[in-house]
């Protein structure tokens, strides 16, 4: 059995915890272990908060914002306001992208993939370099990376709007009743 989800969300900080809840809810349901379920909310939230924050309306002809495209390539007035969370838990994996609708990544060296190097449980050197330590924001998606098993970051294809998607492998708490397959 898979499970398969997706929300289309305001950016607003009141949907972080609201995707966050539908998450850990599906995890639940799954039978999933609920350390393995912690570090995909804490991950998911630190991906949502930066599309609340970063996500918003942007223009690629100018660059700047302005009156772009949405994340579903709607007209509506709205759409721009929103994100996307989607989530698959399939088998022995949960893998889960959030998309928005803002100036997307530097596209300097292209999208970004982050694997763990063997042996070590880091991962590879990515895309997001460790602030300073008294910066008091900009830790998102180094914890990302460190919370996933696999991690891309990247933009959609077009002009505007960054994806971070993000994978790990389960384990299942003891006595679960509903198995993912």
């Amino acid at each position: 059995m898979s499970i398969w989800w997706s929300l289309h969300l305001r950016r607003d900080a009141a949907s972080v915890p609201l995707a966050r809840r539908f998450l850990l809810g599906t995890m639940e349901s799954a039978g999933v272990d609920p350390d393995i379920s912690f570090d995909l909310s804490l991950a998911l939230s630190e991906a949502c908060a930066n599309a609340v924050e970063h996500g918003g309306k942007y223009d690629c002809a100018s660059g700047s914002a302005g009156e772009g495209r949405d994340v579903w390539e709607e007209p509506s007035a709205t759409a721009s306001g929103q994100y996307r969370v989607t989530a698959y838990l399939d088998g022995e994996k949960c893998r889960i992208e959030v998309a928005d609708s803002g100036p997307g990544f530097p596209t300097a060296g292209g999208p970004h993939t982050s694997k763990r190097q063997p042996g070590t449980g880091l991962p590879d050197p990515q895309y997001a370099s460790y602030p300073p330590v008294t910066a008091e924001e900009g830790r998102g998606l180094c914890l990302i990376e460190q919370l996933a098993d696999h991690v891309h970051f990247g933009n959609r294809p077009g002009c505007s709007g960054a994806v971070v998607s993000f994978d790990k492998v389960l384990k299942r708490r003891e006595g679960a009743l509903l198995m993912v397959s």
